[in-house]
């Protein structure tokens, strides 16, 4: 073994022993400093976190509030009303919180006063418009009766979360406040391409095309962000309300329980939904001898095959 010599420079024990503890010194100290950086981060992270919790509530808070506003120029009744010629009798818009002006059915029952209350993401109302669309618009087109739509949104949960059946009541609301004529071809056009019950639905691209195809050509822009919007968002759910928790005007039921709810001068049709001689028939027993003899009588038209 070799002995250092006086001119060793190694260091001593007690040198390394005290340069051990300078070195922990300084190790204990940037811990300490590390850990106060640490504490500082972890404050402002919770801090962050907290804001951006609460801005989470306070989102789904807003979104969840029904914006005020009126509903759709005419459909004071929470139904669009379609006479003689096929058209939309204009009434003003509903303001916030007044309550539905009922329509008046004809005093002489001379006029079949129908209503139906439809949700279009409904199977039933798409199948009862399939077959009775075409002869109820030719009785409203030579005055033989009246016709009155009303768009509820009971499904709405039924679209794997787009919420169609809202935004479809809504685009009706759309239509019938800017193109008030337009609204029965538009709501035949919806039945149309119709989407099953548990999908997403259309997207509201695709619905504004239907607006188009349906035979829409005035205030397409206003009607668009109509749709975008959803405006009248806060009118489908209260007239939903409305239509769920009665009471329901001139009519022999307090509420509606399910779509579609077709009235005819006030008494419910309960017959078949693909069959449009029935309900031809209820029309005239419904109707009375006085509508069957003084006014063009219904007549079904023929079911298209297939």
């Amino acid at each position: 073994m070799t002995n250092g010599g006086p001119g060793d420079s190694r260091p001593s024990k007690n040198q390394r022993r005290d340069a051990a503890r300078k070195k922990a010194t300084l190790l204990r100290e940037e811990q300490k400093k590390k850990d106060r950086r640490n504490r500082v981060f972890l404050q402002g992270g919770i801090a962050v976190a907290a804001i951006a919790i609460v801005g989470i509530i306070a989102l789904i808070i807003v979104n969840s509030i029904r914006p005020v506003g009126p509903g759709p120029a005419n459909m004071a009744s929470d139904g669009v009303l379609i006479g003689e010629g096929l058209t939309t009798v204009k009434t003003p818009a509903l303001q916030p919180d007044a309550k539905p002006v009922a329509s008046v059915p004809d005093a002489t029952g001379t006029v079949a006063d129908i209503r139906v209350y439809v949700d279009y993401l409904c199977p039933y109302c798409g199948e009862f418009e399939l077959n009775n669309s075409d002869q109820i618009a030719q009785w409203v087109e030579a005055g033989a009766a009246t016709v009155e739509v009303h768009p509820i949104s009971i499904l709405t949960s039924k679209s794997a979360g787009t919420q169609y059946s809202l935004r479809a009541a809504n685009a009706a609301a759309c239509v019938a406040n800017s193109s008030p004529n337009d609204f029965y071809a538009f709501n035949a056009a919806l039945f149309a391409d119709q989407p099953e019950e548990g999908t997403a639905g259309l997207t509201d691209k695709q619905i504004k095309q239907v607006v188009r195809s349906s035979g829409v050509t005035s205030s397409l822009s206003k009607i668009d962000t109509c749709i975008d919007d959803v405006t009248y968002k806060s009118w489908v759910l209260d007239a939903t309300d409305r239509a769920l928790t009665g009471p329901i005007p001139n009519a022999s039921i307090p509420k509606v329980t399910g779509t579609p709810t077709v009235l005819v001068n006030g008494k419910q049709y309960l017959g078949s939904l693909k069959d449009p001689k029935e309900f031809a028939a209820f029309v005239l027993q419904s109707a009375g001898a006085t509508y069957s003899t003084s006014t063009p009588t219904p007549t079904p038209t023929p079911t298209p095959a297939g």
